[in-house]
C-alpha cells in the first residue's frame, strides 16, 4: 500500500491511481449544495438534525440522508447522548477546505 502524497514533497510526482480516485471521490461529496450548507452550518459548532434542518432550510429527512454521505466521507462526526445525536465537522481539515474553497470562488 502506498503512502499519501504530500504536496510539495516531490514536485512533479503523480500520486498513484488509488489516491487520485479517493481525491476525486472526496471532491464529488462537495458537489451538492445541501451538503455544503450542512458543512457550513456545522462550522465551529455542534448541532442536532433538527437544528441543521432549520439552519439550512431543509427537511430533517433530507439532512439525515446527506449526513450519511458526509459521515461515509469522514467529513462529519457524531456523538450520541441518549436519544440525541449531535453532529460536528470531523476535523480542522474540513474547515480549511471549506474556507479555502469559498476564498477561491470569491476572488
Amino acid at each position: 500500500m502506498s503512502t499519501c502524497f504530500e504536496v510539495g514533497e516531490t514536485p512533479g510526482e503523480m500520486p498513484d491511481e488509488e489516491r487520485l480516485y479517493d481525491l476525486a471521490d472526496l471532491f464529488r461529496v462537495f458537489s451538492d449544495t445541501t451538503r455544503i450548507k450542512i458543512l457550513f452550518a456545522l462550522m465551529g459548532r455542534e448541532l442536532c438534525v433538527a437544528c441543521i434542518a432549520e439552519e439550512t432550510g431543509t427537511t430533517q429527512s433530507a439532512v439525515s440522508h446527506q449526513l450519511r454521505t458526509l459521515k461515509q466521507a469522514h467529513l462529519v462526526k457524531f456523538v450520541r447522548d441518549g436519544r440525541n445525536v449531535v453532529y460536528s465537522l470531523a476535523d480542522d481539515h474540513v474547515y480549511t477546505m471549506l474556507s479555502q474553497g469559498l476564498t477561491h470562488v470569491c476572488e
